[in-house]
């Protein structure tokens, strides 16, 4: 069977494959007094509150499921509106709002929205694999730029102004950033979008963790710079909804009509039941609880960062923001006998039951020396992992 370029050209999720190595042998350890652990995986250990759940049965019982219109629920839009008012004191008008099938459809329907064959897109590395891959499959090609731990592994505007060329369409960010839990300094967005504008280009900023901010320096969306800005959002990550697929885009009012036609024609309309469970996320109980949460998620990342640190798995920039952290393994995986952070990670698995994430998949500008950790895991999870990497590598 001849399959498409475009599929040859899209790589394996790294991730995911490892996950399938620590799944097997968690299997094998189960019983055992060391269990495997798992510390690779971008996924909340909380679920949906219950107001969430609840309003999900109430939808099915009733038999709410019919299709909605390809942009989501009006419902939903106005109070994904009323929160961006609330909670970054930002105008985004509802018709500009545009409920999608998680933050990957989103990102699927920007790119192929804006994105001809041959389009560049520049992105920093590392960063999130899916992003780069989503432009390659609108025949774009991703330029990832290296960046440094001074950077805070974001791009700066005099890289992006560098690396411009006749090919450049524009840029695909992250803040926070999965890998590494780092945000831009606003006023450094500000000067990429200003570079990217003058030469007619699309900014276009993942803020899927944008809730789960702990440092009011870098806490703000970037729709507060410039209405052109294209923002993707979701569900799955503040608001503990992974599985139920659930995500959104804000976009210039012009490119909503050219949106639409696309998701009428690739999704018909995200989950009908997702988002009507959705709209009890913005109750005040909800609110509350998620709350509570990003200050567990901020204790852990408070607890861990300075472990890792203390064992030599050296994280060179303090995230501010979602529940990862990018660790520098080069003397943890000389003390293990191997070399580069793909051997480390599956000699953690092996000799641990610890599973993380090698740093393949975010880029190749030095990430074969570090790791990801998720600390989007309970604390006693976390303590736990530090002690079986004492007893390891300390």
């Amino acid at each position: 069977m001849k399959f498409s370029t475009r599929a040859e050209k899209i790589e394996p999720f790294y991730v995911m494959e490892v996950a399938k190595a620590a799944q097997a042998l968690a299997r094998d350890v189960a019983g055992t007094n060391s269990p495997m652990i798992f510390l690779n995986i971008g996924e909340p250990d909380f679920t949906a509150p219950p107001l969430v759940q609840e309003a999900a049965d109430r939808a099915v019982r009733a038999g709410i499921t019919q299709y909605t219109n390809a942009l989501g629920l009006e419902a939903l839009r106005e109070k994904i509106s009323q929160w961006y008012r609330d909670r970054f004191g930002v105008n985004v008008p509802a018709q500009r709002v545009v409920v999608t099938a998680g933050a990957s459809a989103a990102l699927q329907l920007a790119c192929l929205a804006l994105i001809e064959r041959g389009d560049e897109i520049l992105m920093p590395d590392p960063s999130y694999p899916c992003n780069r891959h989503f432009v390659s499959a609108a025949e774009g090609t991703a330029v990832l730029i290296p960046t440094t731990a001074q950077e805070r592994y974001q791009l700066s505007a005099a890289k992006v102004e560098a690396a411009w060329g006749e090919r450049t369409r524009g840029v695909l960010l992250a803040s926070p950033s999965n890998p590494t839990g780092t945000s831009i300094a606003p006023d450094e967005l500000r000067s990429i979008h200003k570079v990217v504008k003058e030469r007619g280009g699309i900014t276009i900023i993942d803020e899927i963790y944008l809730g789960l901010s702990y440092d009011e320096a870098f806490g703000q969306s970037a729709l507060a710079i410039d209405d052109d800005i294209i923002s993707i959002n979701s569900f799955s990550k503040y608001f503990n909804m992974t599985g139920w697929r659930l995500g959104w885009m804000v976009v210039p009012e012009a490119m909503v009509p050219v949106v639409e036609r696309l998701a009428q024609n690739l999704f018909i309309c995200a989950s009908t039941i997702s988002q009507h469970a959705a709209l009890a996320c913005f109750e005040p109980d909800s609110i509350n609880e998620y709350e509570q949460r990003r200050a567990q998620f901020k204790a852990r990342r408070d607890y861990f960062i300075p472990a890792l640190n203390e064992l030599g798995l050296n994280v060179p920039v303090m995230p501010d923001g979602a529940f990862y952290a990018w660790a520098d393994c080069t003397q943890a995986a000389q003390r293990l006998g191997v070399d580069g952070s793909w051997d480390f990670a599956f000699e953690l698995m092996k000799r641990a039951h610890l599973a993380i994430t090698p740093g393949r998949d975010f880029g190749i500008a030095d990430t074969g020396r570090f790791v990801r950790f998720s600390t989007a895991n309970s604390m006693a999870q976390l303590q736990e992992a530090v002690a079986r990497l004492k007893q390891l590598i300390g």
